[in-house]
């Protein structure tokens, strides 16, 4: 008794603050809420049964990442769809390889230093090499280049780039240094050593065998990977979200497949109306009987000759894969009819708006390329470049920071040229845009164009002639009554 008058005694204190807050708080609603995601039912139990609390390294643990990325390369190598859109994305970002344009105040100086990058790059297969980087990305998650001396190029800067799977990264040893699978990182979470095995892991020769592992600066590798999580410093397969999709597109064909197979087997069946215990000659359960073609025969007494009904493939199999592989292809920010490579159910409208997100994709990865892999490889360059006499302008030479530069890239085709150019004409007429900015969409440096150009009408001009007059394009495509339906043309929206 005397416990409880104490409780009660104890609590007025608080109790008359409350009351005193309520008093201040007079005519003001206070609101507690909720959310409904937050709370745990019997219903999404299962559904939330995988979430966690981990960090981004934790969640992209070494184990996690290699079943991912096996399975990845599994999909890729024996799926068509995801073979085709990997190289589709590979294609789109890196196309046939960057143009550098320098922009220093030395016109004659920018365009030795272009010549002799590109003639290095042609010569390290720089495009394809960046094209394995974005199919690497996708399939795998990242992948590293390393900075190598190559002896036997045939160009004056012997710097070369090798390319380095995210298995072939790896700290071999438990505890060797603080940091992440493979990274050693400082205290401000900066790379500064790679730990790069001198065997894959995966290479039978390896097996049973540790060949042990380099020490590679941070100066020397240059890791292509997306930062999804703060934190981040190795990367999971972009397609990671689509691995589930995949499997159930295919084991649905296959099934469907499968199905339709069984039913075709059959060349007839034999079967009755007659009830259990009716009247009819007996035969025997699951008997084969040998059909022979053109040939009339005489049934058993009761007995009718049928054929198994092939319910499959059902009227919804396309539509059913169609819905799979926009998801699929939603991942990667690709529209559906370049994943599918089938523009047929699209109008010319459908087709350039779908591609305005995957445009903006392709820009934002070419930015991201030029950043992490060729202005890290371009200083390397120089710095390569000047310690060879008489190959870069004594103005190029390497000060510290890079010169002002950009990338140029494939420029992407519009459907409807003619349209394009009366758009491009409009614009350079009304002052909102520029050469230099009209000819970067495609991919081309406007200096040498202009250049090409001016040589051009020179010698045209020399031998006589006089360039076509230029005829005004028709403001609205041939078609445009019929934007609104498919046709031929409107199948090549997605090229």
């Amino acid at each position: 008794m005397l416990g409880f008058l104490k409780n009660i005694f104890s609590r007025s204190e608080p109790l008359r603050a409350t009351r005193a807050a309520g008093a201040m708080l007079a005519g003001r609603r206070v609101v507690l809420g909720r959310y409904d995601a937050a709370a745990t039912t019997e219903e999404n139990r299962r559904h939330w049964a995988n979430a966690d609390h981990l960090s981004a390294n934790a969640a992209n643990n070494p184990t996690v990442r290699r079943i991912l990325r096996a399975r990845s390369r599994y999909e890729v190598a024996n799926n068509s769809y995801a073979r085709g859109i990997v190289l589709t994305l590979a294609n789109d970002v890196v196309g046939t390889g960057p143009r550098l344009q320098l922009l220093t105040p030395d016109d004659a100086a920018n365009r030795t230093v272009e010549q002799a990058f590109v003639q290095w790059a042609e010569a390290v297969r720089l495009a394809e090499k960046l094209r394995t980087m974005r199919m690497a990305r996708a399939e795998s998650g990242e992948v590293f280049a390393m900075l190598t001396a190559n002896p036997l190029l045939e160009t004056a800067v012997k710097l070369d780039l090798r390319l380095i799977e995210a298995d072939q990264v790896a700290t071999p040893i438990t505890g060797l240094a603080t940091g992440i699978d493979g990274i050693v990182l400082d205290a401000l979470g900066n790379p500064v050593e790679y730990h790069v095995l001198r065997s894959h892991p995966g290479d039978g020769s390896a097996l049973g065998a540790f060949r042990g592992f380099d020490r590679v600066s941070a100066g020397s590798i240059l890791h292509y990977f997306r930062t999804d999580r703060p934190g981040q410093n190795r990367g999971v397969p972009e397609i990671t979200p689509a691995l589930p999709l995949f499997a159930q597109l295919r084991r649905y064909t296959l099934a469907v497949i499968a199905a339709a197979e069984t039913a075709a087997d059959f060349a007839a069946v034999l079967y009755t109306d007659a009830p259990a215990n009716g009247e009819a000659d007996p035969v025997e359960p699951m008997d084969l009987v040998e059909l022979e073609r053109r040939m009339a025969t005489v049934l058993p007494g009761g007995w009718k000759l049928g054929q198994v009904t092939a319910e499959q493939p059902a009227t919804t199999y396309g539509e059913f894969k169609a819905q799979i592989l926009n998801e699929i292809a939603r991942c990667l920010n690709m529209p559906f009819n370049v994943a599918a490579g089938n523009s047929s159910g699209y109008n010319y409208a459908s087709g350039r708006l779908d591609h305005q997100t995957y445009y903006k994709s392709i820009r934002v990865d070419q930015a991201h390329m030029g950043r992490v892999v060729l202005d890290p490889l371009l200083r390397a360059w120089l710095d390569e470049a000047t310690l060879v006499e008489g190959l870069l302008p004594q103005s190029l030479r390497r000060t510290g920071a890079l010169p002002e530069h950009q990338w140029f890239w494939d420029g992407m085709e519009h459907v409807d040229p003619a349209k394009e150019a009366n758009a491009q004409a409009t614009r350079l007429a009304s002052h909102t845009t520029t050469l230099a900015y009209e000819y970067a969409r495609q991919g081309r440096d406007w200096e040498a164009e202009l250049r090409q150009r001016a040589k051009e009408v020179a010698l045209m001009n020399q031998l006589g002639l006089s360039a076509a007059p230029a005829t005004a394009a028709p403001t609205e495509p041939a078609n445009q009554e019929n934007d609104d339906e498919p046709s031929a043309q409107n199948d090549r929206a997605a090229d």
